[in-house]
């Protein structure tokens, strides 16, 4: 080392020294410090307390402990929902909210518990009760909306895995042929980005049969009032079995179909026709009745076509959807793109052609899902947590997509922009004479919108707490849900006005 001195860390106090090109600082640890990087959750938790959903959640949940040093349901179930909100993949995650010095007295438990813990709990769960429980509380934070027409997209998405869970089985993997998988059933509802249902099923069950028997049940517990005016679904609801469960319900569906070879003749004799009408975006369509083999009747279908240009026409092969197979023969750099539609309802071509585009839509319902919530993990050996943690994340994404829209019922923000807008940011709790007070730093460049944005929507459910005492829990969710989705909710009766003060004095 020579006659230079060693430098060793300078302690003054506990704290260590350190030097940044900020010039020198003293960092120390404080570990008994009341502080958050979620400040912002309170707001949500009010709304959770007005809406009665937490509440009811936990009330319902068939998690029971029969020892006296076993932890509180209400506590695991806290920790679960704060580990989703925070953003977490994996159980192991949960290790990071773990002394969060805030937020578990405010959900009224004394603390979090370990990531064993939460896994262990949902273990001990029957899977039949707990399945049962959460699709109960999906319901619940849609049911309210069912009273307007509405659109239910059916579709599938694929989990990868790599280990060696139950159910990971090589099975239909578009990105990752090869991957064993697990394959997410769901039931959505159009243009509001809320869930109906999922369920998990083995990678290799990923055709609609697997899950259609829970979708018809499910639907057949509706009243018709409330039943969907349209089942919307990909080529793999294009089947006979799914179209003549709905004809048999008089369920109005529009799907795709399969350029299968007696599709193909009919485009190729409906080719020089004179009846191609506008379809938008490019598209013309012209409507026809098919029969194919395996069906018990023929239905009405619409085969739309976009021509090929440009990038699309130089760069297009030949096995995507049979481009070339219908080419006219006396202008050869006429090639079109084919997308066949059936349906049972009477709309126009048009329409239907947008109906279906605007199906785009429950794609980004997966893709938030997946990436910005939680079900791209959660994964255990068995299925059945996987199960239970579906529906969970599902849940949990219900109540804050709500929470959002009451802050902006005009658009629709995604996580990985709403929590930093309206989760995140540095609190600190401090008490003095017997109250309680949380003070916010925000690191977001918004910071002085989102103050505002946040001090309206307490005022909201402050006033909807104090004037709607005599309201029931269903009560007050159904106001929630009409500011919440204002355009959505367009039924004559209206949703509940809320009382006057004379009102509610009376």
């Amino acid at each position: 080392m020579g006659e230079a001195p060693r430098k060793a860390l300078v302690r003054q106090n506990g704290a260590i020294a350190l030097d940044t090109f900020g010039g020198r600082i003293h960092v120390e640890w404080d570990p008994a410090a009341a502080v958050t990087p979620l400040g912002q959750l309170p707001f949500f938790i009010e709304f959770l307390k007005v809406s009665g959903l937490f509440e009811a959640w936990v009330a319902d949940c068939p998690l029971a402990y029969h020892s006296n040093h076993a932890s509180d349901k209400r506590a695991v179930l806290a920790t679960l929902l704060l580990s989703i909100l925070a953003g977490h993949h994996r159980y192991a995650h949960i290790t990071a909210i773990r002394h969060d010095g805030i937020h578990p007295e405010l959900l009224g438990v004394a603390g979090l518990v370990s990531e064993d813990t939460a896994r262990r709990a949902l273990a001990r769960m029957d899977e039949s009760s707990g399945v049962a429980w959460l699709d109960r509380h999906l319901v619940k934070t849609t049911q309210p909306l069912l009273a307007t027409p509405w659109i239910l997209d059916l579709d599938a998405t694929v989990k990868c895995l790599y280990g060696k869970q139950e159910g990971a089985v090589v099975g239909y993997n578009p990105k990752k042929p090869g991957r064993p998988s697990h394959s997410y059933h769901s039931a959505l509802m159009a243009n509001t980005r809320l869930a109906l249902a999922v369920d998990v099923l083995p990678g290799n069950e990923t055709a609609p049969l697997h899950s259609m028997p829970g979708i018809w049940a499910w639907l057949d517990a509706l009243p018709n009032a409330e039943r969907p005016a349209l089942l919307r679904g990909d080529v793999a609801y294009g089947s006979e079995s799914v179209l003549r469960e709905a004809e048999a319900r008089d369920q109005p569906y529009l799907t795709k179909l399969r350029l299968t070879k007696n599709v193909k003749a009919l485009i190729k004799t409906l080719f020089r026709s004179n009846e191609w009408e506008e379809a938008g975006q490019g598209w013309e369509g012209v409507t026809d009745r098919l029969r194919l083999l395996g069906w018990s009747r023929a239905r009405r279908v619409v085969v739309l076509r976009r021509k090929l240009t440009g990038e699309m026409l130089i760069t297009a092969k030949g096995d995507d959807q049979g481009l070339f197979d219908f080419m006219e023969s006396d202008v050869p750099t006429a090639r079109y793109e084919y997308a066949v539609l059936v349906t049972s309802t009477p709309y126009e071509i048009l329409a239907l052609a947008q109906l279906y585009r605007d199906r785009a839509d429950a794609e980004n319902n997966f893709d938030e899902l997946k990436n910005q919530w939680g079900w791209g993990g959660f994964t255990t050996q068995d299925l059945a947590r996987c199960r239970i943690m579906a529906r969970m994340v599902a849940l949990v994404d219900n109540w804050w997509t709500l929470f959002v829209r009451l802050a902006q019922p005009h658009k629709h923000f995604e996580a990985i922009s709403s929590r930093p807008l309206l989760l995140h940011g540095v609190a600190t709790q401090t008490q003095h004479a017997g109250q309680t007070r949380l003070t916010i730093t925000s690191l977001h460049a918004k910071q002085a919108a989102i103050q505002a944005v946040l001090t309206s929507l307490a005022g909201f459910l402050s006033t909807l707490k104090a004037t709607a005492e005599q309201w029931t829990d269903a009560q007050r969710l159904r106001a929630i849900l009409a500011r919440a989705f204002a355009k959505f909710m367009l039924t004559t009766a209206g949703p509940p006005a809320l009382p006057t003060s004379e009102t509610a004095a009376t």
